[in-house]
């Protein structure tokens, strides 16, 4: 925790304000709030673009108890804009651990609050939605309307075009470990690191491209496959990124999107998408297999999701295609396979650097797909 205690508000959208302790950097952030059920992996979620312009809620009640490294960091930064926890670790103890969580949320700017009652936090989530709001802390707090105001002043995540904030400027290449097999073109909507890493321990070379990129520089990597991956932001923003999903499908490439890609190749076959109530983020989220019934335990982050139902078979611009997975708990569309074109996706993490790991035979699964594909050409 910092050496002096710090007064600090957490302000909601609908009034309701909650009074703590500042934790990490002092002064104001705006964001949506959003809460997160994982109990490890906060040094993975903070990092995660798919929070950009959120504010991380933790569920779990103590945070900070393995401090900082410098070897799990999914991305250069730290994207979520605020930091919402009940009782932060006092003494990290860990053999990785380089500095306390305190002092890398106040080194990169990250304004939190602790010692919030975040169970009453997030009841009030799940029956009201995730909303706008802000974080004040220090000099920056004001009166209850003050904050408020400014909150509503604030954009609403829904319309939200937020991958290209995150997407990588310029493309990079991540190379195949061992001899090279395939070279896969990942579109970077918000991509994490590990996703690149999980590819090149099969053999895959991966050429991360900015999400501005089109067709030609798409196709001039020749590529063997195409991977869409997760992101920040309403997927009915990215026109750009569906149109360019449906010229790879034309062209009958493997593709396979997680997370903000299964929006993206949902939207490019012709679903539409929603806002969820509250989103699923965390890494206990249960996923039903339709064909198999088989159920996988997996990483999630969104809040948004497909239309649709489990199992519902339906006619695209590429012939049928069928919504593979849902969520038990509230029938939530967690993935896509088409029938007649070789691509697939999930709403869940198979890269989950925290865990769980039963999703990451999905890549073995986008490996197959582009066997399949290099044989029948």
């Amino acid at each position: 925790m910092t050496a002096t205690r710090v007064p600090a508000a957490l302000a909601l959208e609908d009034g309701r304000v909650f009074r703590g302790v500042g934790y990490g950097a002092q002064g104001r952030t705006l964001g949506e709030v959003v809460f997160c059920t994982g109990m490890t992996g906060y040094q993975e979620t903070l990092t995660d673009p798919s929070y950009h312009r959120q504010i991380v809620v933790q569920t779990a009640p103590q945070i900070g108890n393995t401090g900082w490294n410098d070897e799990d960091d999914e991305s250069a930064r730290i994207w979520a804009s605020g930091y919402v926890v009940r009782d932060p670790a006092r003494a990290p103890s860990n053999w990785r651990c380089s500095r306390t969580l305190d002092a890398e949320l106040r080194a990169q700017g990250i304004v939190g609050i602790s010692e919030v009652d975040t169970r009453t936090l997030t009841r009030h989530i799940r029956e009201h939605g995730a909303m706008r709001a802000g974080v004040f802390s220090g000099e920056a707090i004001g009166s209850d309307e003050e904050m408020t105001a400014a909150v509503l002043e604030s954009p609403s995540m829904k319309g939200a075009d937020l991958a290209g904030e995150v997407s990588t400027p310029r493309p990079y290449v991540v190379p195949a470990q061992g001899q090279r097999r395939f070279r896969v073109a990942a579109l970077d909507l918000g991509i994490k690191s590990n996703t690149p890493r999980l590819l090149t321990r099969r053999g895959i070379e991966v050429h991360v491209l900015p999400m501005s990129s089109g067709l030609e520089d798409l196709l001039a990597v020749e590529p063997d496959g195409v991977f869409l991956s997760n992101g920040p932001g309403d997927p009915e923003t990215q026109t750009h990124a569906i149109a360019l999903t449906r010229a790879v499908l034309e062209r009958g490439l493997p593709l396979f999107g997680i997370c903000f890609g299964n929006q993206i190749l949902g939207r490019a076959l012709g679903l539409g998408t929603y806002k969820m109530r509250y989103g699923h983020r965390g890494i206990n989220i249960p996923v039903i297999d339709v064909a198999t019934g088989r159920v996988a335990i997996t990483a999630q982050n969104h809040g948004f999701a497909l239309e649709g139902e489990a199992g519902q078979r339906f006619d695209s611009p590429f012939g049928a295609a069928t919504i593979s997975h849902y969520c038990p708990n509230d029938g939530t569309v967690e993935g896509l396979r088409c029938a007649e074109v070789p691509a697939f996706s999930v709403q869940y993490h198979p890269e989950a650097a925290a865990g769980p790991h039963d999703a990451e035979p999905l890549f073995d699964e986008f490996v197959s797909l582009m066997e399949v594909h290099h044989d029948g050409r």
